[in-house]
């Protein structure tokens, strides 16, 4: 069971990073606006999507589920800050959609640290 609440959560995260990325290396209008409010444009947008890139990359590898879990949370809590102090929940009409991917990103990433937080020690005990 855990093997497949795992996966459920693994690609969702992933798929939802990813699907993102397309958008932001694209220089697609809603994501130049979103960085551009943000003061972040087009570094910004650039840096996150290579974070997210290699995040969901790491969430689909099984050996490094903890780690990518961890650089999950750690990319989509800006996007959730931002969403909270100056882009608002609603971005140009969206209805909420992109702040509530976000969300859901956050939890999965955070229900995966938890079921992998000794994969996670035993992966950075290697960098010591």
């Amino acid at each position: 069971m855990k093997n497949i609440i795992s996966w459920i959560l693994r690609l969702a995260a992933a798929l939802i990073l990813l699907q993102t990325l397309f958008f932001k290396f694209t220089g697609a209008p809603e994501s130049i606006y979103i960085f551009e409010q943000v003061g972040m444009e087009p570094w910004g947008r650039y840096g996150s999507g290579v974070v997210e890139l290699i995040a969901s990359a790491l969430l689909l590898w099984p050996r490094t589920i903890g780690l990518g879990a961890l650089m999950g949370i750690g990319v989509i809590s800006g996007a959730i800050f931002f969403h909270l102090t100056s882009l608002g929940i609603e971005v140009q009409g969206d209805g909420g959609l992109l702040f509530y991917l976000a969300v859901i990103v956050f939890l999965c990433c955070a229900v995966l640290l938890k079921m992998y937080w000794e994969q996670l020690k035993r992966l950075l005990l290697l960098f010591r």
